[in-house]
């Protein structure tokens, strides 16, 4: 059965995920991380779209984004991997492809899963047993949303400026969030979204994508996944798990 298309959608937020090929490394030095980020912000810049959280992992990234022009989202994700292939090939001397040829996307309603998405995404490394405090890992957004360590890449979405009236009252309402684990169900309905190119969200935010596309879009829950949609779950799972 064919995939179903990705839906982007002017200045809806954007959850977007990369792997590396066969789910091998994509990174392999401190440098590397540092040219990754230095071609994500010329792509933000270029194309026009805000950046809300990210994490580099090992043999993948995540990205929460909110594109001014829907249409840019795939202009953006090949220039950030053509430039990002361009300079690992150069310095390792290889060749051929880093990434897998399809990325991952899920279209983020806003009111209820924006900020579980920016936890999610910044606690990846907690999960994978890489650190023990988002804030000990270096290669995320958490230590600017949190702490307030200045980052040029990062464009605060209006519900995270909504929770303080001033920037440390955003950075301690903003820490209290992590003081609660992520329960598995909304860990699940993230990644089930991902898996099947789907939107995270309520009905209502259902019924108006479907307003402005024609389609109806949704998760299809099962009581038991086939096994192609399992094995993407327990594949996720297992590449967080990989140590830096």
């Amino acid at each position: 059965m064919p995939r179903r298309p990705r839906v982007h959608l002017d200045g809806v937020p954007l959850h977007l995920v990369q792997r590396g090929h066969n789910r091998g490394a994509c990174f392999f030095d401190e440098q590397d991380y540092h040219a990754y980020l230095g071609s994500l912000g010329d792509a933000l810049q270029r194309e026009q779209c805000a950046l809300h959280a990210y994490v580099l992992m090992t043999n993948h990234i995540h990205l929460l984004v909110t594109p001014r022009d829907a249409g840019a989202i795939p202009r953006f994700i090949m220039a950030i991997g053509r430039r990002y292939v361009q300079h690992i090939n150069h310095t390792y001397g290889r060749t051929g492809t880093l990434w897998d040829s399809r990325y991952r996307s899920s279209l983020v309603e806003e009111d209820t899963y924006l900020l579980l998405c920016q936890r999610y995404i910044e606690l990846n490394p907690v999960r994978a047993g890489m650190a023990d405090d988002p804030a000990a890992y270096r290669w995320s957004s958490y230590r600017a949303n949190a702490p307030g360590e200045p980052n040029a890449l990062l464009s605060p979405h209006p519900l995270y400026l909504a929770l303080g009236q001033d920037k440390a009252g955003r950075e301690e309402a903003y820490r209290a969030l992590f003081r609660t684990a992520l329960d598995d169900e909304p860990i699940g309905e993230l990644r089930m979204a991902l898996n099947q190119n789907q939107p995270v969200g309520n009905a209502r935010f259902y019924e108006e994508i479907e307003a402005m596309t024609g389609q109806r879009r949704e998760l299809r829950q099962r009581g038991r996944p086939r096994k192609a949609e399992a094995a993407e779950v327990v594949g996720e799972s297992a590449q967080q798990e990989l140590p830096l």
